[in-house]
């Protein structure tokens, strides 16, 4: 090699602006990435076995309330998969905002977004277009309604607490308008057999979610998509500094929870058989309140995916559980209430999560 193509000291090796941002909360790793369980160092692998440790809990105090049931090894499993299957649709929704919260923003319309992707993928159906189109569509509306939640917060300067807010209404709106406020029916023999074939005895919802889960821990974990996210929720302005184009990966995170939303729309028509208006009725809740319990700061710069699968778990479960002891629905949210709650604050006394939230939603956005 000739001296003039040899590298030197001044040459240093091309870096991911993703690396050199400063993080809010944390330093990133040399190798800019999280592990698939501990997540941000030891806090959480700690999170993830507390997380685990309720789940024990409540399937202890389900053994204690329904001995009769739990007594039964066959209807232990089917109960199991069961909770997986009631666990999948939101589960899928929450990989989305999963990615949004890291990200530093919110989307409050993941289940109006659901809705108008089902009423609109249903409306396809009647038109002869077969399961095909109907994927297709409820794909493509997820991510456009996506596409423009992230255009109106990375480029219109709008909080995206307002924005998604604003689009919460309007897609529900749309989709009374497109459906003339009737429940759609799904006569597709394809779309409704996902929610009833299983696989080894394994319902295909539940490898549905697994297989979202898996793509979406590979792209944060193991991607530059991923280390970006990281950087541009911890500290938007270094990442800007850094190189990262902050409005360019803002707009792709809600195109990202669009298309999460678009799948998980899918999966709830074929459950129900049909779709209408008002499916996924607070499906925004649930997702905000699995990806807190999991250890995502609202913040924003810190989360895992597998924390936030195991936020999903533990809501189903206690649905699960309020059910086969025949209690309220109204007691059920009142426990799930008192669990965010906890979340929150515990998030609030550590980092001071929910003070900085506000302040990052303020009227606009840089």
């Amino acid at each position: 090699m000739s001296q003039g193509t040899q590298p030197t000291a001044t040459q240093p090796p091309p870096v991911d602006p993703a690396e050199t941002a400063t993080v809010g909360h944390r330093t990133p790793t040399a190798t800019g990435r999280l592990s698939w369980w501990h997540g941000d160092g030891g806090e959480g692998a700690k999170r993830n076995l507390a997380l685990i440790g309720v789940l024990l809990a409540l399937f202890v105090i389900g053994a204690a309330t329904r001995s009769d049931l739990y007594s039964n090894p066959d209807w232990v499993w089917a109960n199991m998969l069961s909770i997986l299957k009631l666990a999948s649709v939101v589960g899928v929704v929450t990989v989305g905002m999963t990615f949004v919260i890291i990200g530093g923003g919110i989307d409050l319309s993941v289940g109006a977004i659901v809705a108008l992707a089902g009423v609109w993928c249903t409306t396809v159906a009647t038109q002869n277009f077969g399961a095909g189109g109907m994927i297709f569509t409820a794909i493509v509306v997820g991510v456009a309604v996506g596409l423009v939640n992230g255009t109106l917060i990375a480029y219109g300067r709008l909080v995206p607490f307002i924005a998604t807010l604003a689009m919460l209404v309007a897609a529900r709106g749309l989709a009374a308008e497109i459906s003339d406020k009737q429940t759609q029916i799904s006569h597709n023999g394809t779309i409704n057999g996902i929610a009833s074939t299983n696989l080894l005895g394994i319902p295909l919802l539940v490898y549905i979610l697994a297989a979202v889960v898996a793509a979406g821990w590979v792209l944060l974990n193991r991607t530059t998509f991923g280390r970006r996210t990281v950087a541009v929720g911890g500290n938007p302005e270094a990442a800007r500094l850094a190189g990262i184009n902050v409005k360019l990966h803002t707009l792709l995170l809600y195109a990202l929870s669009g298309l999460c939303c678009g799948i998980a729309a899918i999966m709830l028509t074929a459950q129900a058989t049909s779709a209408q208006a008002a499916m996924a009725n607070l499906y925004e809740l649930d997702a905000i309140a699995a990806v807190i319990i999991g250890g995502t700061l609202l913040s924003g710069g810190r989360g895992t995916i597998v924390g936030s699968l195991l936020g999903v778990i533990i809501f189903a479960t206690i649905t699960n559980l309020f059910a086969i002891n025949g209690l309220s629905t109204e007691a059920q949210n009142m426990v799930k209430g008192g669990i965010i709650v906890a979340a929150v604050l515990i998030q609030q006394v550590q980092f001071g999560s929910i003070t900085q939230f506000f302040r990052r939603n303020r009227l606009t956005t840089s």
